[in-house]
């Protein structure tokens, strides 16, 4: 058990769960005794036996597995934190000829369903101020891009929900990124863009625990879904959009597309929704990657307090951030000859990715309690490691759950 510390203990987990994974074994755990132990013990042993194919024959064998204690609440929330994190897990390994904006949205609207969520979603001619997210999407085959709202308030607390903190979440949901025509090259890069949802299916699968959780907080989950693609109806470099709320941008690179479909949420989530708190998620740049690896994700906000809470969140949750700087000299890489701004900072030659594209998005947040989260390394994983599937994680479910609720 190493050290005993949770890290330990999800370690173990982990190693347990890989170990009973696709076996019809039974398996009983004794070493967890606090609430924070059980949960960080149990959910890592159902995230090491995680598994998810499209292979025909017969199914894999499924493991039973158990927690010895007398907290059986405790147990309960890991599983279903478990369960929203295999909910993220399985919308982002889908195959993108599966996995359309239109399959999100219908899966959303299950997923609401089921848990009685209140969902709204907009398509086509619903869709005209979202200049970002019509841009990217429209470059698609039908059924084109998806705006998905879905609001979460508490049992018996929807005349006084606005007495709540409210929490928005924005997520990029880009079901296949091809780059379009700043064409992705070499192929290679291409190949685990299928995950390039991997923010829209983090925070749809936060939303979809908590009405077994019952947190005293109100939250909206904003899926901002298109499809990247290369066709006749692509934007082009040098095109000039309007995002949501008014905004002209010169389009440099059209790989630099999920800034633009978050854009539009975050402005949206402005006008609209009054937030306490403004979140977006997106496997955004590689830049994230290349500076942290995979082992923490980007933070960036203004707000010292409220990161220094996330960084600790982080730490007990096992996603872990890390608080990076909103660096002001480089907001001139922004700047356009034609438009209010250009989206991909390449004004300058700062070689800060991440920050830039940071600064983009801050933009279009107004004066809100603004968290971005670049989850480019921790969405997805090259190898069956420790806690994580090769292929996508689920990063983001444990960090917002535990974050939701400490606000309760």
């Amino acid at each position: 058990m190493g050290d005993g510390s949770l890290a330990s203990l999800r370690s173990a987990g982990a190693a347990l769960g890989r170990k009973v994974r696709g076996k019809a074994v039974e398996l009983i755990s004794l070493v967890a005794q606090s609430r924070l132990e059980i949960r960080a013990h149990a959910v890592s042993i159902l995230l090491g036996a995680y598994t998810w194919n499209l292979k025909t024959g017969k199914p894999a064998e499924i493991a039973r597995i158990a927690i010895a204690t007398k907290d059986s609440a405790s147990v309960a929330e890991a599983g279903v934190i478990a369960q929203a994190l295999y909910t993220a897990r399985d919308l982002i390994h889908t195959p993108s000829n599966i996995k359309n904006p239109l399959w999100m949205a219908q899966e959303a609207k299950k997923i609401a369903d089921d848990k009685g969520l209140a969902i709204s979603i907009l398509s086509g001619k619903e869709l005209a101020k979202f200049g970002g997210l019509r841009a990217v999407g429209n470059s698609s085959p039908k059924p084109g891009p998806r705006f998905i709202e879905i609001t979460y308030i508490p049992k018996g607390r929807a005349r006084s929900a606005a007495a709540l903190p409210h929490v928005v979440i924005v997520g990029k949901g880009i079901t296949f990124d091809t780059g379009g025509v700043s064409l992705k090259r070499p192929y290679e890069f291409m190949t685990a863009m299928k995950s390039d949802m991997a923010g829209a299916a983090a925070a749809l699968a936060t939303i979809s625990a908590l009405p077994d959780l019952q947190p005293q907080v109100k939250v909206t989950v904003l899926m901002m879904c298109a499809e990247n693609a290369l066709s006749g109806t692509s934007q082009r470099p040098s095109d000039v959009i309007t995002q949501y709320g008014g905004t002209t941008v010169e389009i440099i690179n059209t790989d630099a597309e999920g800034r633009l479909v978050l854009a539009d949420g975050l402005a949206y989530a402005i006008e609209n929704l009054d937030p306490d708190y403004l979140f977006d998620i997106a496997t955004l740049t590689g830049s994230a990657t290349l500076g942290l690896g995979r082992q923490y994700a980007a933070l960036y906000t203004r707000d010292e307090k409220l990161a220094k809470e996330l960084v600790s969140v982080g730490e007990s949750s096992g996603e872990r951030v890390w608080h990076m700087p909103l660096v002001d000299d480089y907001q001139d890489s922004l700047e356009s000859d034609v438009a209010d701004l250009n989206h991909d900072a390449s004004r300058g030659n700062y070689s800060a990715g991440s920050v830039t594209a940071a600064l983009y998005l801050e933009h279009f947040v107004g004066d809100s309690r603004w968290v971005h989260l670049d989850i480019a390394g921790t969405g997805r994983s090259e190898t069956d490691s420790g806690e994580n599937a090769k292929g996508g994680t689920g990063f983001g479910v444990r960090f917002f759950i535990d974050w939701i609720l400490s606000l309760s």
